[in-house]
Parts: C-alpha cells; sequence; structure tokens
C-alpha cells in the first residue's frame, strides 16, 4: 500500500464558474464533441448514475478530467476541510486511510472524511506490520457470509496473520503463522487472488530442530495463501545451498519465482511447478495433520504453518539475464523487458530488449542526458497497451512497442508524443576571496531536479 507521513486533504470551492454544454437546436443527433458536459456539478451527478456512453466505462478518465478541470481553472478556490497527522505511516486504499498501523480507517469518500472504525489498543509487538485491502468479487458465490464483504487482510508483529472486516475492524479469520521465521511484508501475487508474506532475511527467533534441518542456509521464506476462500497454498524456503551463495532477496509475481542474486543476475522459476514437485505435504489451514511423527493442528499455536515446499536439488530456471541493482522489468507483447547492462558505463542507460531471444529492439536504447540527483525511471504501462512511460526530471516520453517486417530488427520502439517542462536553464556565477585576497569565480549550472524548479 502507498503511504505519507502526513496528510491534507482540500476540496475546489467555485465549480460553476465553467461554460455549460452550448446546444445545437438545428441538430436532432448532437456530436460527440458537442455533448461533453463542461460543468463539474453535471459531470458529477452523472458519474454517479454512469451516463457517459462514449466514455468506454472508463471512470479514471473521467475522474481524472474532472480533477483537472478543477485544478487548472483560474477561478477555482481552494481552502481546507481536513487535516491529521500521525507519527506512524499514513496508508491509503479504495477511498480508506488508515492511520496507527491500519488500526483506525477513515472514509475518504464524504466531503469531509468520517471515522469508520476505530480497533482497541494493543502491545507494541501485536502491532500490524503490513495489510492489503482484499474486495469480494462480483458473480462469485461463497459459503461464508463474511467473505462477500471487503476485508483487510494483515500480518501482525508477532506472526499472526489477520483477515479483518473492512467496515467494521473485527477480526474475521486468524491464523498463527509459527515461530521460525518473522514475516513481515504482504504483497500480491495475483491481484484479488492470490498473495504472498514475506519473512525477514535474518532469523530472529529459530527452533532447535528447524536450525538442524535448514543448516542455517535459508535466506527467507514465502507463504503463498489464497483468498476467498482463504486457503493456504504452501510455503516455500529460499535455501542458499539450493540458488546459490549469492541469494540476495526473492518474491513471487504472477505465478512466477523471482530470484535475485548479489552478481546482478536474476533468474525466473515456475513457482506451480516447484510446489508440484517439493511439496512435502498438502496443509490445509484449522486441519490436523502429522508433522515429524507428532499431530498437530495447522494455524495454531504453538505449531503455526510450517515450511512444506523443501527443495533437494536446483531446479531448471525459465528465464535469466544480468542487470544493475536486479532492476527488471517485463511487459508489452510480445513480452519484452527492460534492464540497465550490468556495466558500469551503463548506468542510466535503459535497453528494451525481447525475452524470446534477448534481441534488442529498434530504436530501444533509452538515454536521457540530464543533470539531477534522482535518476530518471521508466516503466511498461499498466493497462496492457504495449505502452512505455519513461520520466525524467524535465520531460515524460510516451513510447510504445510495434512489430516490423522485412527488417533486421522485429520490434521497434517508436514514440508517441512527449511532454517537455519549459524552464530556463540558469547558470549562476559562484564568487569566493581566499584569505589572500584573491577572487575566485566558479559557474555552477542548475539541477534538473533543482526543488525551485520541480514541476
Amino acid at each position: 500500500m502507498p503511504h505519507v507521513h502526513g496528510l491534507k486533504i482540500q476540496v475546489s470551492g467555485d465549480m460553476n464558474s465553467h461554460e455549460r454544454t452550448p446546444l445545437n437546436k438545428g441538430c436532432t443527433r448532437v456530436s460527440l464533441r458537442t455533448s461533453i458536459v463542461k460543468n463539474i456539478c453535471s459531470q458529477i451527478c452523472r458519474r454517479s448514475q454512469g451516463s457517459f456512453p462514449h466514455s468506454g466505462c472508463d471512470i479514471s478518465r473521467i475522474n481524472l478530467s474532472i480533477l483537472s478541470k478543477l485544478v487548472c481553472e483560474k477561478n477555482s478556490l481552494f481552502h481546507n476541510v481536513w487535516t491529521k497527522h500521525s507519527k506512524s505511516a499514513i496508508n491509503y486504499a479504495k477511498g480508506r486511510i488508515y492511520f496507527d498501523n491500519f488500526r483506525c480507517c477513515y472514509n475518504s469518500l464524504a466531503a469531509k472524511p468520517q471515522q469508520v472504525y476505530k480497533m482497541p489498543a494493543c502491545p507494541k509487538v501485536e502491532k500490524i506490520e503490513d495489510a492489503l485491502l482484499c474486495e469480494s468479487p462480483v458473480g462469485e458465490s461463497f459459503t461464508q457470509p463474511s467473505e462477500y464483504t471487503p476485508s483487510l487482510i494483515a500480518v501482525t508483529g508477532h506472526n499472526w496473520l489477520l483477515r479483518i472486516s473492512a467496515n467494521t475492524g473485527d477480526v474475521i479469520d486468524k491464523v498463527y503463522l509459527g515461530s521460525y521465521r518473522k514475516f513481515r511484508y504482504i504483497t500480491w501475487d495475483v491481484p484479488q487472488e492470490t498473495f504472498v508474506l514475506k519473512s525477514l532475511h535474518k532469523k530472529t527467533v529459530v527452533e532447535p530442530q528447524e536450525q538442524i534441518d535448514s543448516g542455517g542456509s535459508v535466506l527467507i521464506y514465502l507463504a503463498v495463501f489464497r483468498v476467498l476462500p482463504f486457503a493456504l497454498v504452501g510455503v516455500l524456503e529460499i535455501d542458499k545451498k539450493i540458488f546459490g551463495a549469492n541469494v540476495t532477496d526473492a518474491m513471487i509475481c504472477q505465478g512466477i519465482l523471482i530470484v535475485m542474486h548479489s552478481i546482478g543476475l536474476v533468474r525466473l522459476y515456475s513457482f506451480e511447478r516447484l510446489s508440484e514437485q517439493f511439496m512435502k505435504q498438502k496443509l490445509v489451514i484449522g486441519q490436523t495433520c502429522i508433522w515429524k511423527g507428532e499431530t498437530r493442528t495447522v494455524g495454531e499455536p504453538p505449531f503455526g504453518i510450517p515450511c512444506n515446499i523443501t527443495l533437494t536439488e536446483r531446479p531448471p530456471f525459465l528465464f535469466e539475464v544480468s542487470c544493475q541493482d536486479n532492476a527488471f522489468q517485463v511487459g508489452g507483447y510480445p513480452w519484452h523487458y527492460i534492464i540497465t547492462p550490468n556495466k558500469k558505463k551503463y548506468k542510466g542507460i535503459y535497453h528494451i530488449r525481447s525475452m524470446d531471444d534477448h534481441s534488442l529492439a529498434k530504436n530501444g536504447i533509452r538515454d536521457i542526458k540530464c543533470c539531477s540527483l534522482e535518476p530518471d525511471w521508466i516503466h511498461f504501462h499498466t493497462d496492457a497497451s504495449e505502452r512505455i512511460i519513461h520520466v525524467a526530471p524535465d520531460q515524460i516520453s510516451v513510447l510504445r512497442l510495434k512489430e516490423l517486417h522485412n527488417d533486421s530488427f522485429q520490434y521497434q520502439v517508436t514514440e508517441d508524443y512527449s511532454i517537455l517542462a519549459c524552464r530556463d536553464r540558469e547558470e549562476k556565477n559562484h564568487v569566493t576571496i581566499t584569505s589572500s585576497g584573491r577572487i575566485v569565480k566558479r559557474r555552477i549550472s542548475q539541477l534538473d531536479d533543482d526543488p525551485e524548479k520541480e514541476v
């Protein structure tokens, strides 16, 4: 979840200053251009009714259009309607604002945020470390009535996995994860379908038997769960004896296990294949199982959920690539990836290559010459439109992958458009007088990402 350490919500006042839609009495059918409603109050009313026939149900574009008109209108007046500060991180998801480590929730959909619930205070060791908002899919049927309501899936400091009602703050389900490793991070594997719990890299509490079994070579544990209905997929250990001594991190995304190495190597594995081949025993939350000769209940203390996916040999990888800082992105159609080659001379330069044969796309080297403290960044657009967004301190470039015919290159990177920040590059002369009285002049160029020039 995105988080910030301060929050201030503002709304616009004068919304009636926009022009009304001109009416063409001579036409029985109004064209698309003249049917655009410019009055923001009318747009908000039509948005709640869903009466935008030409928008393709793209509510994000409608919201951005309303926001753009409010912000860019010269006659708009803004005033502060609500302010709240917090010593801990402030998290936001789907119109909900979370304070006090997710224990206090406000609804931000109203004109002034209203408190939805506040959970009782708890010891510091039991605080919520990370959380995800889960929403029930439309058209699915479930056995439990509670699964039809949105919930917050949270991991606590004392290794409990909680499912909390997003409307009341009541705990719906709770599962004990065990004491062999502290789980701290939670993220989606497949959004609203499966999620991953990731443990800390260093052991904090280790059982003697687990120390013998793992030999102290396990870097992290990854626990995968299904949501709605709530179920365990499996717990996988990342062992340096299997993946190599230079393993630094790992994560699961879209069913792919991504393993990163200190030498800049990134390798992809199929998590489904690993779980089918190396799962020692299938575990069901709340049911008893025989583990190492003893009968235990899965998800209940002190047993919790043991690691049931243990690799005994190095598996074959699906894909590997070497890059700087393990920065590796996949997207486009057909699949391409973006990296910075793993050499110092390529720092700040991005390559766009095919995942099929690692071939470089035509115009696939992106190098924006900018003088800034923070580097530029690039990523595939999240709407699967084959577009690529490249952002520098003073420009934004929207790129696109296109297939080529009768060319030595299979694909080409073309620029749809660029947005440039028109700024005057100022060069200031810095004058220093030495102890002997000599005047030394130095020319200082202003950085592209200077806070005073930020756009």
